[in-house]
């Protein structure tokens, strides 16, 4: 009997789930590594206030060995742009977790979070850097307004 991780696992890849599927899968000829291919992101709480921390929950192909997050509720103060991202590190098989600050001053309203998973290499030599884009995914965010009564 399969697992239900497995099934998890063939469910998430968008494969069609079949009595070929399982048993493919129940061998291990590519159920073990068509997980490591797919790019997930995920932004918790989906709708924080201002002045909130959210977290960022990211799987990357393990091709890749950085992630860069952005959007319009990110802006830092003083700064004129409106866009910010934010660069975070991958591990092993391609998981990544960080911590961000939505700003007092970013607009009130949806916004859109990007991700790129890229591969980034270095020539150390020269200090040039090659970046390849790997995949790209989004998730809609909804900043709600700053009110006080959100630390009581």
């Amino acid at each position: 009997m399969l697992s239900i991780t497995v099934l998890a696992a063939v469910a998430l890849a968008g494969v069609p789930v079949g009595p070929a599927v399982l048993a493919e899968v129940a061998s291990g000829q590519d159920g073990d590594t068509s997980w490591k291919k797919l790019t997930s992101f995920r932004v918790s709480p989906a709708a924080p206030h201002q002045n909130d921390a959210i977290r960022l929950l990211i799987h990357c192909p393990t091709q890749a060995n950085h992630a860069v997050v952005g959007s319009t509720a990110f802006p830092v103060k003083g700064s004129w742009r409106m866009f910010r991202e934010v660069g975070v590190g991958l591990g092993g098989m391609g998981f990544g977790k960080k911590g961000v600050v939505i700003s007092r001053f970013a607009p009130p309203g949806e916004h859109e979070v990007r991700l790129k998973c890229v591969k980034v290499t270095a020539d150390w030599r020269t200090g040039f850097r090659k970046v390849k884009v790997l995949s790209r995914s989004e998730v809609p965010l909804v900043v709600r307004p700053f009110r006080l009564a959100q630390f009581f």
